[in-house]
């Protein structure tokens, strides 16, 4: 069941954020103030995968943008005992000249943020980005 929640701003605030709104695609306030609300706390509350506790447990998607010679690296990553990957996908991007790896891992915030390390200090790896899942308590999973 929805709920009305109201707060006041003046008009240039109003305007500023309609403009950001517009300029992100959401087609309406509620929507967009609803996810920036729930992105904000989650990181406030969580922070980001380099301030987190080394032993919580913790998910989310890695993309990493490379060059073929790295294929064996993330091969052996899929196969380590340090942290869990679920679901793996390669795609070869003919435009840009690389290729992206998606791969979902679970695990300890500590043994992801060394991989996530180790990649972005690896030769011929362009660009490395890591996902955090938003936290939920309840679900479909």
């Amino acid at each position: 069941m929805s709920q009305i929640i109201t707060f006041s701003v003046d008009s240039e605030f109003a305007g500023r954020l309609d403009d950001f709104i517009r300029q992100t695609g959401y087609k309406n306030r509620s929507m967009f103030l609803r996810d920036a609300s729930l992105h904000f706390a989650d990181a406030s509350l969580r922070g980001d995968i380099d301030s987190m506790d080394v032993d919580q447990e913790i998910e989310g998607t890695a993309v990493v943008y490379f060059q073929h010679d790295v294929e064996h690296r993330l091969a052996e990553l899929r196969h380590s005992s340090s942290f869990k990957i679920t679901s793996y996908h390669h795609n070869c991007l003919t435009n840009s000249h690389t290729c992206v790896d998606t791969m979902q891992v679970s695990g300890k915030a500590g043994a992801i943020r060394e991989m996530i390390n180790g990649l972005r200090n690896t030769k011929d790896v362009d660009k490395v980005e890591f996902v955090l899942v938003p936290f939920r308590e309840t679900g479909c999973c």
